[in-house]
């Protein structure tokens, strides 16, 4: 009788950088800015079968998702960064809000 069995382990897609000691909320400002931007997550699904009495492992599976960004993390982001009422920005100062954010992104997605 063969019975399968399947397990699922995920993983950040920035698992290898090196770990530094930093604040708590240092921590939950580089969280924050992560979901964001955006970010790949590492997927690895494992499929067991029994063989003679023993667990056997027959298929394993690796997939990268990419999980998109999250506007409530942009504005909650934004909010504790104190960028205020944008309402009452000038153009200039929109547009130079815009691009810093988009020279942020850039520098994000080749991590």
């Amino acid at each position: 009788m063969s019975e399968n069995v399947k397990k699922k382990k995920t993983t950040s897609g920035d698992s290898g950088r090196a770990k530094k000691q930093v604040g708590k909320n240092e921590r939950l400002e580089d969280a924050l800015l992560k979901v964001a931007l955006g970010y790949q997550v590492a997927e690895v699904t494992e499929e067991f079968a029994e063989v003679d009495g023993q667990l056997k492992l027959t298929k394993r599976k690796k997939t990268k998702k990419d999980v998109p960004p999250d506007l409530k993390a942009v504005q909650l982001l934004l909010a504790t960064k104190g960028v205020g009422e944008m309402s009452a920005w000038t153009d200039e100062e929109l547009e130079a809000e815009r691009q810093r954010l988009l020279k942020e992104m850039e520098g994000a997605g080749t991590k």
